[in-house]
C-alpha cells in the first residue's frame, strides 16, 4: 500500500475501489519482476485525480506509446517546441525558459479529442516537438502531472496531449539528441526514491 493505492493478490485498489487501466497491468508487472514500481504507483495516485474519465483511461497508454518517461515522483516527460526566443508558438506570450511554469484554467482547454488544434497547452513526443523546433525554435524537455492532462486528441498519430499545467525542466541543446529513452527519469529526487 501507498496513498490511497493499494495491491492485494493480484488487483490494485484505488481507495478500496479496483483499477482497471493500462497502468495497473505494468504495476503488477513490475511488482512481480522485482522492477522499480514505486513511480508507477505515484502515477497511478495523481492520474486519479484527473477529473477526466478520458484522460484517465488514455494517457498511460499514450506514454508507454510513445516511450514518454515518468520521474521518480510519477510525473512524466514530454517534449514541446517553441519560437526561438523561447516563447510559445501559438501567441508568443508564454516563456518557456528553464525553470518557467505556465498554468492556466483547466475549463479553458479544449477536452474533445476529436479536435486536433485547439485550446490548451500542447506538448508531446520528441518527433512531434522536433517539428516544431525545426522550424528555427527551440525543443524543450517539460515535465507534467497526470492530474492536469485534459485530452489526447487524435490527430498527428495520438503524439501529442493537451495540457493545463507544464514545467519546462530543460533544453535539448540540439534538436538531433535522442529521445529520452528510459522507463524512469533521473531528475535528481535523491534517494527518498527508487
Amino acid at each position: 500500500a501507498q496513498g490511497n493505492i493499494r495491491v492485494t493478490e493480484g488487483e490494485v485498489f484505488y481507495k478500496d475501489r479496483p483499477v482497471h487501466n493500462h497502468v495497473v497491468g505494468r504495476i503488477l508487472d513490475f511488482m512481480s519482476n522485482g522492477e522499480p514500481y514505486k513511480p508507477l504507483l505515484r502515477f497511478l495516485e495523481k492520474l486519479m485525480l484527473n477529473p477526466s474519465r478520458r484522460a484517465v483511461n488514455e494517457l498511460y497508454a499514450f506514454l508507454e506509446h510513445k516511450q514518454m518517461p515518468l520521474t521518480p515522483n510519477g510525473n512524466f516527460i514530454a517534449y514541446k517546441g517553441v519560437r526561438d526566443d523561447f516563447t510559445d508558438w501559438y501567441c508568443g506570450k508564454f516563456s518557456n525558459n528553464i525553470g518557467d511554469t505556465n498554468e492556466m484554467p483547466r475549463n479553458s482547454v479544449c477536452d474533445d479529442a476529436n479536435q486536433g488544434c485547439s485550446s490548451g497547452f500542447h506538448a508531446g513526443s520528441y518527433d512531434y516537438a522536433k517539428g516544431y523546433a525545426s522550424n528555427g525554435g527551440n525543443l524543450m524537455v517539460v515535465e507534467i502531472d497526470p492530474s492536469d492532462v485534459v485530452s489526447v486528441p487524435h490527430d498527428c498519430e495520438c503524439q501529442k496531449l493537451r495540457t493545463s499545467k507544464y514545467k519546462v525542466v530543460a533544453h535539448y541543446e540540439t534538436i538531433e539528441a535522442p529521445a529520452l529513452e528510459h522507463e524512469l527519469y533521473d531528475s535528481g529526487y535523491g534517494d527518498d526514491y527508487d
